[in-house]
Formats: structure tokens, C-alpha cells, sequence
């Protein structure tokens, strides 16, 4: 069956359809990754963005549930060059297209990938729709300039109540405004007692909990309507640690007074480079994101910049002065994506458990 990618600019690309049965609208963005193609799809820092991938084959090892980075996923659209036919691992459970169409995402196979991600780097991100003709063009591309795809999104996909992630040591709590499950993974790898509450989660609500820390998780959409969330941020900072990730690092950026800017055709994938300000080191790392902390507004904060992308000097870490406090752009939980930054969550507990030592001698 055939199924169109209309973009906003009035591009169409014919191909032919996969997944499901459907019809759907959204950010065109692209990944870069060679693997991970379902921890891509089922992370909600894609919600309401159709995910186009430039490894020329994607769905060779099937899919398994182990690998879902969110219960439900809210990626809106798949588009690949070529999807396997046979897919083959000990681990699989079923095949990408049967679970494409399981969570009711679209897909689009067969068109030129290349020449897409090469409008997508030079015009940056566009709104796009998939639709199985295009008898009514005009009207298609009408309502793609009136879209506002990811437009309160966290509100979406974050979780509506508090709920545990028992562990036996540190009571961390997590702010969901996108979480990856491999988050929480890290977290009970390292003893985390974890309770995840909801992006509207108040300073008060917080810290009655009594927590050894905080953690600001990653997530879709522009950080700047994230205005309650910041404010919450300037006050929790004041008593306990604090580590954001993504969408928390760009909050937690906006609580202490830097701004933000929306990029071209952001960062999306997991190979890339950045360097460690104080030591120098490089690490390669798994990114997602569409947004980024203006380096320019952090001079005048009380923030410092700890770690900045190598091709581009994008703002990917930064540390509190004077609370303990800090943030990365990038994702340390990988999944999928290389290990080399996850010693980050052991920062995170270093810091956690000498405050608590600190408070305990006081």
C-alpha cells in the first residue's frame, strides 16, 4: 500500500507503508543512530515527532519488550529506507512493523532517506504529515502551517500520579517530564529508593517527601513553557541535590537565569562527542534533543558550563556555584547509545550521600 510524507514546504514523498493503519501529523526529525531503533521509537522525548532514521536498514534484530524506553510510546511516525524482511535475534519477541502497528504509529519505507535528511539539515526541522493520498494538497499543507505538534506536550506524557521504584538506600525523587525507563534503571542499579512524580509537581510537594535528592528527567517540547517547573527548580536547589537530564538540564538552566533557543535540526542520536571542560576527557554520547542552553546567557548566572558538544559548542553540562546542583544535555543512561558517561549517576550519588552525611554530623 502506498502512504505519503507531505512536508510543510510542499514536498512530497511517495513510498510505501508499513506499521499502521493510520494517518498522522507532526515535527520531521532525524536520527543518526545505527541501532536502537526501539528505544528511539518508545522514548517520549520524540512525542509527537515523526522519526526519520539514516541507517539505510532498520528492524533486523526484531524487538522485544525489554527494550521499551515508555509503556506509551507517542513517536507519531517511522520513515526508514528499507525495513528488514527476516528479522533474526535470540532476544526478539516479534518483528518492528507488527509492533509499529501494535502502538499505532505509521511507517514509510522506500523513499530516498538521504535526500530527505539533507532538506531536513539545510531547512531544519519541518512539519510534516503521513497520509495515504494526496488528492487535496493543498488543504494537506493549509493545516500543516496552522500545526503545533508538540505544543504542551510533557503535559501528555507524563505520568498523572506519583507512583515507587522501590530501592533499599537513597530516597531520590524523579520529576517525569518524558522518562526513559533506563533512568530508572540507573537509579536502582545504584540502591535509589525512587519516587517519580509528575511534571506539575510543586517545591512544597517535593520536599515534603523528605528526599536525598532530585532528579529533573529528560522530555519533548520547548522548555520555555515550562515556567512552573523552573520556578519549582529555584527553590529545591536550595536544600537538596539536584541532576538534570535533557529537558531537566534545560529547566534547571531557566531556574537559574540562562535562556533557551530552539536549534536548527537539534541533536538526535548516540555518537556524539563531548568534552569534559575540567579534565579535558571525551566521551561519546546518546542525545535527543531539539532544544539547547543559550552559552551566552549562562555568564551572567551563577551557573558554569562543565561539558560543550565538540562539533558545535552546544552547552551540554552545567554545575551550580554555590547549591549542589548540576545538569547534562545528554542522556548518561545511553539505552540505546555507548556507556561512556554514566559514571554521572555515580557523581549523582556521591553527592547525595555526602550531603546526607553532612546533614547527619550537623
Amino acid at each position: 500500500m502506498q502512504r505519503y510524507l507531505v512536508l510543510e514546504d510542499g514536498t512530497v514523498y511517495a513510498g510505501e507503508a508499513f506499521g499502521a493503519d493510520t494517518e498522522t501529523v507532526g515535527e520531521v526529525v532525524f536520527t543518526t543512530g545505527m541501532t536502537g531503533y526501539q528505544e528511539a521509537i518508545t522514548d517520549q522525548s520524540y512525542a509527537n515527532q515523526i522519526l526519520v532514521f539514516t541507517n539505510p536498514l532498520i528492524g533486523n534484530y526484531g524487538v522485544n519488550v525489554d527494550d521499551d524506553e515508555s509503556l506509551q510510546p507517542q513517536t507519531k511516525g517511522v520513515i526508514c529506507n528499507e525495513v528488514a524482511r527476516v528479522p533474526s535475534n535470540w532476544r526478539m519477541q516479534g518483528s518492528l512493523p507488527d509492533y509499529l502497528k501494535q502502538i499505532d504509529v505509521p511507517g514509510l519505507k522506500g523513499i530516498d532517506t538521504r535526500e530527505l535528511v539533507r532538506k531536513l539539515r539545510y531547512h531544519g526541522t519541518l512539519r510534516g504529515t503521513l497520509v495515504a493520498d494526496v488528492d487535496h494538497l493543498d488543504a494537506i499543507i493549509e493545516d500543516l502551517h496552522e500545526a503545533q505538534p508538540t505544543k504542551g506536550i510533557i503535559a501528555k506524557v507524563s505520568t498523572k500520579s506519583p507512583y515507587p521504584n522501590p530501592g533499599l538506600e537513597r530516597n531520590i525523587v524523579v520529576v517525569d517530564f518524558g522518562l526513559k525507563h533506563s533512568i530508572l534503571q540507573e537509579l536502582a542499579k545504584r540502591g535509589c529508593n525512587t519516587t517519580v512524580l509528575p511534571y506539575s509537581a510543586t517545591a512544597e510537594e517535593i520536599l515534603n517527601l523528605h528526599p536525598d535528592g532530585v532528579l529533573l528527567s529528560n522530555g519533548p517540547g520547548d522548555p520555555q513553557e515550562m515556567t512552573a517547573a523552573a520556578e519549582m527548580v529555584a527553590e529545591v536547589e536550595k536544600h537538596v541535590p539536584v541532576f538534570g537530564i535533557c529537558m531537566g538540564h534545560q529547566v534547571f538552566a531557566l531556574a537559574n537565569g540562562a535562556q533557551t533557543f530552539k536549534m536548527k535540526f537539534g541533536h538526535r542520536g548516540f555518537n556524539h562527542p563531548v568534552r569534559n571542560i575540567a579534565t579535558g576527557e571525551i566521551a561519546f554520547t546518546s542525545q535527543n534533543h531539539g532544544y539547547a542552553v543559550d552559552p551566552e546567557s549562562v555568564k551572567n548566572t551563577d551557573l558554569m558550563v562543565t561539558y560543550e558538544e565538540i562539533n558545535d559548542g552546544i552547552v551540554e553540562g552545567l554545575r551550580h556555584r554555590d547549591y549542589p546542583a548540576f545538569s547534562v544535555q545528554f542522556h548518561p543512561d545511553a539505552a540505546p547509545g555507548p556507556n561512556d558517561a554514566d559514571s554521572i549517576f555515580d557523581d549523582f550519588v556521591s553527592l547525595v550521600d555526602q550531603r546526607k552525611g553532612d546533614r547527619t554530623n550537623a
